[in-house]
């Protein structure tokens, strides 16, 4: 059977939003525990702020992908491309702030543009140095791509696994494109040593702060905007449409407009998120396109429950934990145990973690 948060009663319901909420308020201490002297011991670690934030910007990415399939059961395995997009739109930006300040001290152009002889900045970076326009095109970008993929994708009523083998396809491509040096993103080596961000630097307490609470509160929003969606009319035909769409189709709604939309805000969404991860990891390269990363994403939205949006975040912040955690005890573990984790809960667990809550709940 379908999991949609219909499926879970109203009380549980009520109580896994109150433990959300919960570590909301949890997470937005990390940031002021990180400002205590180290000898206190509620002091929270550099790493952990960072860390944290990462999983925040995650955790969006995780509502993105449930808005689409969960909701909508656009499987799309392309996600990591709208994602890599924002990041790049994103590190375009923070590229052209270094300015002089760069190695080859160029006033205008990157590091890697002077080191591989470019005479001008291209066109297309024109407008980076000013932060609305690059994050209007951290949001801009991975939705037009959206809207015209899927608008021909819709159109031509493809669906299924040949949708989900087109959207791999796409961030592949995206990556091999990337990958090039002659495409002016960098190369394999993309954007890093990043500066500053707003007259911030970036290696600062407080910068971390400012990019931790603005991920927090862009989560906040993402939540609340696809729970708009989803509690809506629109919402119940999304689910009609992911349930039975020739049905939906024969009753006279046009599909392939509805699923255009979820798409494209499901992109955006990403966009945004990979807007905010940039500034907080430092750096950002073609290996975000890797197809791994996209299906990676899936997963957690699996791992945490499907058409629940609470348990897309779960799943992303448990997941993550879990890699951080592995990857340090026994790296070589990890994809095995990311795979079995995937048909543990395929089998054994098919509404998720946040299923198996409502469940206790109900006992």
């Amino acid at each position: 059977m379908s999991v949609t948060t219909a499926t879970i009663p109203a009380s549980p319901r009520v109580t896994l939003r109150l433990v959300l909420w919960g570590a909301v308020l949890v997470l937005a201490l990390i940031p002021l525990l990180n400002q205590l002297p180290e000898s206190s011991a509620l002091h929270v670690g550099d790493f952990i702020v960072t860390i944290t934030g990462k999983w925040i910007t995650y955790a969006i990415l995780a509502l993105a992908i449930d808005l689409a399939w969960g909701y909508t059961g656009i499987l799309s395995l392309g996600h990591g491309a709208f994602f890599a997009l924002g990041g790049y739109a994103m590190g375009m930006h923070l590229m052209r702030l270094i300015g002089p300040r760069g190695a080859y001290g160029h006033p205008t152009l990157p590091d890697f543009m002077v080191f591989l002889g470019y005479p001008e900045l291209p066109w297309y970076w024109l407008g980076f140095d000013m932060f609305p326009y690059a994050c209007f095109m951290a949001l801009f970008v991975p939705g037009l791509l959206a809207l015209v993929i899927g608008y021909l994708a819709f159109r031509s009523r493809i669906t299924g696994v040949y949708l989900s083998i087109l959207t791999q396809a796409l961030t592949y491509a995206l990556m091999l494109a990337f990958f090039r040096n002659d495409m002016g993103f960098g190369g394999n080596n993309g954007f890093t040593d990043f500066k500053e961000l707003l007259g911030m630097a970036l290696n600062t307490p407080l910068a971390r702060a400012v990019l931790f609470y603005a991920s927090l509160v862009a989560l906040i929003g993402s939540y609340w905007v696809c729970t708009r969606i989803s509690v809506s009319k629109l919402g119940r035909v999304l689910l009609a449409i992911r349930d039975a769409e020739s049905r939906v189709r024969f009753l006279g709604y046009s599909t392939t407009q509805v699923k255009l939309f979820v798409f494209v805000i499901s992109a955006v969404l990403a966009g945004l998120a990979g807007a905010l991860y940039v500034p907080q990891v430092g750096i950002i390269n073609p290996g975000e396109f890797s197809p791994g990363n996209s299906i990676e994403a899936v997963i957690w939205v699996a791992v945490g429950g499907r058409g629940t949006l609470v348990g897309a975040v779960v799943g992303a912040f448990s997941v993550n934990a879990l890699k951080t955690w592995l990857t340090t005890a026994a790296p070589d573990l990890w994809l095995f145990a990311l795979g079995g984790l995937f048909v543990a809960v395929t089998l054994f667990l098919p509404r998720g973690l946040v299923g198996l809550f409502s469940r206790k709940v109900e006992k």
